[in-house]
Order: structure tokens, then sequence, then C-alpha cells
């Protein structure tokens, strides 16, 4: 096999890769010694300061000569660093004040190089295509550099071309994390060290992918569709006149970062509602859409002076299937209603726990776990927290990471971080669970309406405080308008789908052999500022009407 498939190979082979390598041991024996190398220097800095005493002394110095190291080792140990700048419960801060400074402030390539590129992938002179462009790059990031223009028809853009001879150090990269990764499973103490070279094969076919500039281009137009009816999200036009795989022209975006929080409030804008946009679309890619942004790092993320949030970068994207969402909604609701046994089966749904797994003895761990990390009050959840708690539990029991999870792990750290940076005091339950519970109130699909169900009936009987509490909490939210919901279910209650929800309404009434008024009551306190009963009353009415009609349909 020739250095030419390599550096022309648009999808990660780990297979091929190893192949290749086998008979060219020389370069990944060399590029180990370099890592090992710079490593091992590194930590033997940090003894040395522990053995002088001098660590708070040196720290700032440490700080900056890691990060330093992972640039000179190039654009993998760069997204490595990258990753690790969004985990403060992993890196110290002074480690994470400098692994910021990765995600876009990185050395530049020469401008020569850059220019060329451009010319050669487009196949015109620069003159032609663009009115004017910087003449040096605005910013630098690990896979290439972007310079501000303006193209002949006037449109303000940004022009990301990628770092020369990507392909071949990745490849070489990721042949050794993975040959390192299959020598250290054994020796991890935690039990996601069986699935280590999963986890690297799912980063290096999303870095692979990251590095196709016309997939990143697919990716951008398909968020933005997703978010098309969403006015405070932002997600810039792509030029495909101006596109490769190497070269990538999309619509400039005036805005702040997120982290730059002076600047933020200086415009005006307000931290909180940011943060509800931010979660709120998270949570909207990963429990409705299934294709959610994997690298919502600060470089990512932009608060516009209009009050909008502008995602940018989509090279790192993954894709959810249908029972995967559904499961996750599960999850979180079993979380916050602290049902343990469900929670368990939904870990054996998503692939943390094998099927063959015993989870009987698991259940009382992950309440006991668990159960303190969410806290009396559900306010008190904090997303950080549960994924610390839940790596204690890996310990003594089998559960693993599945790779596509490690990606979602990650973005949801990533944007509490982001969250708590804008506010200190933020809960990421006081925005996440309100979304859930109107999400399952709404109940816009079966299989989302069997959810609510399962929700509100425990062991066979109705939970009316589960009900109280969904309402409450999905009322915080300022969007939600308890009507339409009213409307929904009544359609579905007085629907061919709905007898079973109906037989067991007239049963939790019922049941105890008592009438459950003060239940009801309790209900009609809480909904009826929202619901007067005129209003209830053409909802009721338009519902039978429109059944009416559908049944006249049907018999024609």
């Amino acid at each position: 096999m020739s250095q030419q498939p390599i550096a022309q190979s648009r999808r990660y082979d780990p297979i091929e890769i190893a192949q290749y390598y086998k008979y060219r041991p020389w370069r990944a024996i060399w590029r180990a010694i370099t890592i090992v190398s710079l490593f091992a220097w590194f930590v033997i800095g940090l003894k040395w300061d522990s053995w002088r005493q001098r660590e708070e002394e040196n720290k700032l110095k440490r700080a900056a000569q890691l990060r330093e190291m992972l640039t000179h080792l190039g654009p993998t140990f760069i997204k490595v660093g990258q990753a690790l700048s969004t985990r403060p419960d992993l890196v110290r801060k002074d480690f994470l004040e400098e692994l910021v400074k990765l995600q876009d402030q990185l050395p530049p390539f020469d401008n020569a190089i850059a220019f060329a590129r451009i010319e050669q992938e487009l196949g015109r002179p620069i003159a032609q295509m663009y009115g004017e462009i910087s003449p040096n790059p605005v910013a630098a990031a690990s896979l290439g550099q972007v310079y501000r223009a303006r193209l002949k028809t006037g449109e303000e853009v940004a022009v990301k071309v990628q770092r020369p001879n990507l392909r071949p150090i990745i490849t070489l990269d990721l042949y050794l994390m993975r040959w390192a990764a299959s020598w250290l499973a054994p020796w991890l103490p935690l039990n996601l060290g069986h699935d280590l070279t999963l986890i690297v094969d799912e980063f290096g076919t999303k870095l692979f992918e990251e590095i196709d500039y016309l997939n990143e281009g697919r990716n951008a137009e398909k968020f933005a569709s997703n978010f098309q009816n969403d006015p405070r999200v932002k997600v810039p036009a792509i030029y495909w006149r101006y596109c490769s795989s190497r070269v990538l022209t999309l619509e400039w975006i005036n805005g702040f970062k997120l982290t730059d929080t002076k600047a933020v409030k200086a415009a005006g804008l307000d931290t909180d509602t940011l943060i509800e946009i931010g979660v709120t679309s998270g949570l909207q890619q990963l429990l409705e859409y299934g294709f959610f942004h994997a690298d919502p790092h600060p470089g990512n993320l932009f608060a516009m002076p209009d009050g909008r949030m502008a995602y940018i970068d989509f090279g790192m994207m993954d894709q959810l299937e249908q029972s995967t969402k559904e499961t996750l909604v599960d999850a979180v609701v079993h979380l916050i209603n602290k049902d343990y046994d469900d929670l368990a089966v939904d870990f054996v749904n998503l692939g943390f726990l094998t099927p063959q797994t015993d989870i009987k003895p698991i259940v009382p761990a992950l309440e006991a776990v668990l159960g303190d990390a969410i806290g009396q009050n559900v306010g008190d959840f904090n997303f950080k927290t549960i994924t610390d708690k839940f790596s204690e539990l890996m310990y003594d029991y089998p559960f693993r990471v599945p790779a596509k999870f490690a990606l979602i792990i990650r973005s949801l750290v990533t944007q509490e971080g982001l969250a708590l940076s804008l506010n200190p005091q933020f809960k990421i339950v006081e925005v996440a669970y309100p979304y859930v519970a109107k999400r399952l109130l709404t109940g816009e699909t079966p299989q989302l309406r069997r959810r609510l169900i399962e929700v509100l009936f425990k062991d066979g009987k109705f939970k009316w405080q589960r009900l109280e509490n969904m309402i409450a909490i999905a009322r915080t939210d300022n969007n939600f308008d308890l009507l339409p919901t009213a409307q929904l279910g009544l359609q579905y209650l007085l629907s061919q789908e709905g007898s079973f929800l109906r037989r067991q309404l007239l049963l939790a009434l019922t049941e105890d052999d008592r009438l459950h008024t003060a239940e009801v009551r309790r209900l009609w306190d809480l909904v009826k500022d929202d619901l007067k009963p005129a209003q209830l009353f053409n909802v009721a009415l338009s519902v039978v009407a429109g059944n009416i009609l559908d049944e006249r349909a049907a018999l024609f």
C-alpha cells in the first residue's frame, strides 16, 4: 500500500491504517518516541516541581508547557486538548485556562500556502472570487484557519482553509492511539477500558468527517433545516460555489463568544436567555432531531447582538436513532422521578449494560449514588455531578460507555460548563426538565404518548403527584401554552388509541374505593388561571366535531 491512499483516504478505516503501518514500522516508532519523550519530560517536570515544593510557583509555566506540547504534536493532540479544555472535573484550573487557548488561538500556517490552496481547490484566482480578503487569518484552529472576505456580490463571508498534510499526520496518531488503547485497557480501573479502542475509532471516524469540508457544509444545512422555525438559533449559510473538500466559504457571523461575559453583558444581552437557548437547542438536537453538534466548545458558539445564538463549525456531528432518542427521554424522566428499576433497564437499552447483566444488585447502587447527586430538590440536579457520581459505579459494576455516548456526554458537560460560565448559579434541570415535560405533555408522536402513560402510571396506579409536578415544571417554560396541550390531551383521550388511558383514568378516579376529588381539585387549582371554562368548552367542542368529521371521512 502506498502513501497516496493514506494521504487521500476520505474514510477512517483502522484495519487499512494498521495494515499500512505494519510495513512501515519505522514511522510509527519514531512518532511514538517523539510523543512518549515529550510527555515523559512534562511528567518529570511536574515531579521535579513537587520534589522541590515549587508546584504553586511553576503551575502557570507547566500549564503553558502542556499547551505548547500539544500544539507541537499537531492536530490530533490539539483535538484531545480541546476536549479536555471542557472538562473542569478532569483538569485543574490553571491547565484548563491554557487548554482553552487551543480552541482558536493556535499558530497559523503560511498565508502563501493557504492562498495557493484556495486557488488550487477552487480552480480560479482569488481576485476573481473575492472582492477582498484579509491579508492574515482572523482565527487559526486545529484543522484549518479562517480569513474574513467579501464576495464580488457583496456578501461578507468566512473562508476556511485546511492545514496542509493533515490526513497522514492524523492517521499515524490514530494508529498509535488505538495501539496504546488496546494495551492500556486491561490496566485501567474503569470498566470502560475494554471499549477504549471503540472510543478511539469513534473519535477517528468523526475526525475524518471533520476534515471533509463538503461534509461539514452538508451538516450545516441539515442543522439549519432542523432549526428553520426557531428564530433564536442562527446557522451560517454555505456558498457552495466557493467550496471544496479543503476550502469552505460560509456566511460571516458577527457576535461574541459565550465565554466573553463582559462583551455579552456590555451588548445588553440577557445571559439567562442565552443559557435557555443553548440548553433547549441542545436538548432538541438529542431528543427531537437526533442530529447533534458533537463539538460545542466556546469557539463554536456565539451570542449575536440581536440576542440569537449562532452555531458554527459543523465538522463533528452525530446521528441518533429514533429508539435511542425515546430511551433518552425515558432515562431523564426515570432519573428525575428516582425510578431506579426502570433507569437500570434504560441503561441496558442504551448499551451501558449488556442484556445478560443481572440488574437487581445494580438498582440499589444506582439509588445510593445517583440519589445523593440529584438531591432532595429537583432543582439541585447537576449533570456534571451525575457524571462524576456515575463514574464511581463503573469501578464495581459492569458498566461501559458506548462510543457514541462518549460524544453525547462530552457535548452535555460542555454545554453545562458554558452555561455555568454565564451564570454560576445555573441549574440545567431548570431548563431541561420543563422541555422534557412539555415534550411528554404535548405527545405529538405515539411513542411519546406511550411514555407519558408510563410516567403517570406506576405499578398499575395513577400517580397524581407526578402529573401535578410535570404541569408545574412545564409551566416554568415561558413558551409553554397549556391550552394546545389540553386540546391534544382531549383528542388523544377521545380517540381509539386513548381507550386504554380512558379506562385507567376512570379507575384512578375511583381507586381504593373512594372518589379522588381532592387530587382533581389540586390539578384544577394548578391550571385554572390558564384554562378558563369557556376555553375548555370550545376546545372540547372542536375535538368532538373533529372526531365526528374524521369518522364520517373514514366511512367514505
